[in-house]
């Protein structure tokens, strides 16, 4: 295609997007099921082009600031508090898919090499960050559990793309080392981090330098590829860099973005990574055609590959429960061993998460990526394509339900430290009128501005009082609002030291920074400046 046949034809695409969105709601389905369905119709278009897939453009395109920007609104204080289950599920559900899945493929397929049935088993064993946010972002789910499917998919690509690698090699060299293996994770991720925490604290201090909202914002946008590119670089793991640059730049957003410029910010990432988002599914049912051709249509490959493709397919799902379950139990034995027995999830959570194995671009550009060479290469991609559709389609568009069937809410214990919205609202109230009460006043003990602590009545009365001599009270109004900005800071500060101190979750942060933000900017507006 030429440059501007590929531009119209990124221009269908996003007209694409939208209807099938639309048509999405209107259905009320999950918009991922429209758009990978949707993009299967459009490829057999008569007089469309057919698709090909740079894997590694996908990957660096779609990739890094989409884990970026999970990431961003990951808490912390919980992610570090999960990290041994997150750690389990990200590496070693992984591992034990990849094993699993290569066993079966080796029953279906005797003649395929060890190595090339791994490397499939590598290929569908990361379940995606794309298509989890997708649909974990439509259902209610406690916080734990949400905390440990979250923090999967931001660091379990690493791993699955390490065992991929190593199974290819073996494949083609007939050599492989878990020594060497075990070394290249652990550097791989070491790298990752020391990237990411590089390019998260050069972006946090040119952001504090900053003056201009826009050149913030871009610089945003600029972090994500940043990180992901210079670990690439380094031979380090773009994923995990991605993801710590991420954590990094949502833990201090607090102290350097002002009101507008986290409001603006907020609203040109959402804009940005839901179009990314749409983007990557229709991308999905759009290389359908691609691979079909390749195996000689759909009869042929169902024909031909239709049995091991089915019973990958089953040896995914069914290796996320037995692990899942398996290590549950692992641990409370052990618990009852050592006499100590800690808050574990219960089957219902676990079942929750084993049904939340959705697979997406990722194993899409893995699979496109192995050499024309190796030894079953066409069932790789027939099989990475099948469980794309199935878990996505099926799994992602069935957890809702799942979820209601178990009865599984949004009730979970919280710390004895943690404070209720209202709560939270309760302490920067008090904050704020102390702030206002020591500014209200003269030197004399005279009220100044008496709407500040009279609210409404004094709000109608003032603002026609204003309306008729304006440039008299100019300067009344001017302090007034300047009072009303010392309240709002007063009540960040608040805010932070008791996110900082761990009374505040972050979801409780969000939202009082929310609403602080909002009496910013209003304040400010009318202030004139």
């Amino acid at each position: 295609m030429s440059p501007t046949a590929q531009f119209e034809f990124i221009l269908l695409l996003l007209v694409a997007v939208v209807c099938l969105e639309a048509l999405a709601r209107w259905l009320r389905l999950p918009p991922a099921t429209a758009l990978i369905l949707g993009g299967g119709v459009l490829t057999f278009i008569p007089g469309m082009p057919a698709l090909s897939l740079d894997p590694e453009l996908v990957l660096l395109l779609f990739l890094p600031p989409l884990l970026m920007a999970s990431a961003y609104f990951t808490p912390w204080r919980e992610f570090r508090a999960q990290l041994d289950g997150i750690l389990a599920l990200a590496v070693g559900a992984v591992l034990f898919t990849t094993l699993a899945v290569g066993v079966v493929v080796r029953w279906a397929v005797p003649e395929l090499p060890w190595a090339a049935c791994f490397a499939l088993g590598a290929v569908v064993s990361p379940p995606d960050a794309v298509a989890a946010k997708a649909v974990l972002q439509r259902v209610r789910l406690p916080r734990r559990t949400m905390m440990l499917l979250e923090g999967e998919s931001l660091l379990n690509d690493a791993a699955g793309i390490v065992l991929f690698r190593f199974a290819v090699a073996a494949a083609l060299t007939g050599t492989f080392s878990l020594w060497d293996a075990t070394v290249s994770f652990a550097v791989l991720s070491v790298g990752g981090i020391v990237a990411g925490l590089a390019v998260g604290a050069a972006g946090v201090r040119l952001l504090g330098l900053f003056r201009s909202m826009e050149l913030g914002i871009i610089t945003t946008l600029l972090m994500p590829w940043a990180a992901y590119i210079l670990a690439e670089e380094l031979h380090a793991s773009g994923v995990i860099a991605a993801v710590v640059a991420g954590m990094v730049l949502g833990w201090y957003q607090h102290e350097i973005f002002t009101a507008a410029g986290r409001r603006t910010g907020t609203a040109v990432w959402e804009i940005m990574t839901h179009l990314l988002e749409a983007l990557v599914f229709v991308l999905i049912g759009l290389s359908l055609r691609g691979v079909l051709l390749r195996l000689g249509g759909a009869e042929d490959a169902v024909q031909n590959l239709g049995g091991p493709v089915l019973a990958v397919i089953v040896a995914v799902i069914l290796s996320r429960f037995a692990f899942v379950f398996g290590s549950g139990l692992l641990v409370r034995g052990l618990d009852r061993l050592r006499g100590h027995e800690a808050p574990r999830l219960d089957a219902r959570a676990s079942a929750v998460i084993g049904w939340a194995g959705m697979r997406g671009v990722v194993t899409l550009a893995v699979a496109l990526s192995v050499p024309e060479e190796m030894a079953g290469r066409d069932l790789i991609l027939v099989s990475a394509f099948a469980v794309i559709l199935v878990t996505v389609l099926v799994q992602g568009t069935t957890l809702g339900w799942v979820i209601r069937l178990l009865g599984l809410g949004m009730q979970e214990e919280e710390g004895g430290t943690q404070l209720t919205h209202h709560q939270a609202e309760a302490l920067v109230a008090e904050t704020q009128l102390a702030t206002v009460e020591a500014l209200a006043r003269a030197p004399d003990g005279t009220i100044r501005h008496p709407r500040l602590l009279e609210q409404y009545g004094y709000r109608a009365r003032a603002a026609a009082r204003f309306s008729e001599a304006s440039e008299e009270l100019q300067g009344a109004r001017d302090d007034h609002f300047n009072v009303v900005l010392a309240a709002v800071a007063a009540g960040r500060a608040e805010v932070l030291r008791l996110h900082r101190a761990g009374c505040l979750q972050d979801e409780v942060l969000h939202a009082l920074e929310h609403d602080l933000d909002l009496q910013e900017l209003m304040a400010g507006r009318l202030r004139g400046g």
